[in-house]
């Protein structure tokens, strides 16, 4: 026996693995007897104001517009920014500035930014959550480089967290996204750019 079926074994005596049916039996014994959502109308532009909230700039553009503003934004930082596969080929049409499709990950680091979709938005906690998925590319993408453009779809953005939770997978690697990355030290001193990147701009397709 290895010393992983030994650590494994004995996780198993103390917690046995419990069949499929009885785990979904207790997920559907939950009690959600709690507020869904906290907001019906102006669901937008409550998001726009949460993640502007963050330093994030937020811009509001119309679909067939969205072209000409992702062009405008990469246009003001020179550069190779990365994109992944699945990203609309509409939304780079009118793109100039010379983009990595895929980039290789000893590579991001030297990309002007990267652009990206997303799976879901709140527009209580101004969060943009990543699966990862088409358009998305690995974590990495969104993480590595110093300028991160992310296009959330209005259909995308969702009043509270139980409902953007459902449109989920959570078999998927999600990253939740609340503005650019920023920390504090013990005297309250804010840096940004630790551990993500400095500068975040969204832009929101109605």
């Amino acid at each position: 026996m290895s010393a992983r079926e030994e650590i494994l074994g004995r996780i198993e005596r103390v917690v046995p693995t419990r069949p499929a049916a009885d785990v979904a039996a207790d997920y559907a014994r939950i009690d959600r007897g709690y507020l869904r959502r906290h907001h019906d109308d102006g669901v937008l532009a409550l998001f726009a104001e949460r993640v502007a909230d963050y330093r994030a700039a937020v811009v509001r553009v119309p679909e067939h517009e969205l072209p000409a503003a992702i062009a405008e934004r990469l246009a003001a930082r020179p550069g190779e920014h990365g994109i992944a596969s699945g990203l609309p080929e509409e939304w780079t049409a009118a793109t100039a500035a010379p983009l990595v499709r895929d980039p290789a990950a000893d590579a991001l680091d030297g990309l002007a930014g990267a652009v990206t979709g997303c799976a879901a938005a709140i527009a209580e906690t101004g969060t943009i959550v990543l699966d990862h998925g088409p358009g998305q590319g690995p974590r990495a993408l969104s993480l590595v480089p110093d300028y991160h453009l992310i296009v959330v779809r209005a259909a995308q953005v969702f009043p509270d967290v139980p409902e953007a939770l459902e449109r989920l997978d959570p078999s998927r690697p999600l990253t939740f996204v609340s503005g650019p990355s920023a920390t504090s030290d013990i005297e309250l001193s804010r840096v940004e750019g630790v551990h993500g990147p400095r500068t975040l701009e969204v832009l929101i397709a109605e």
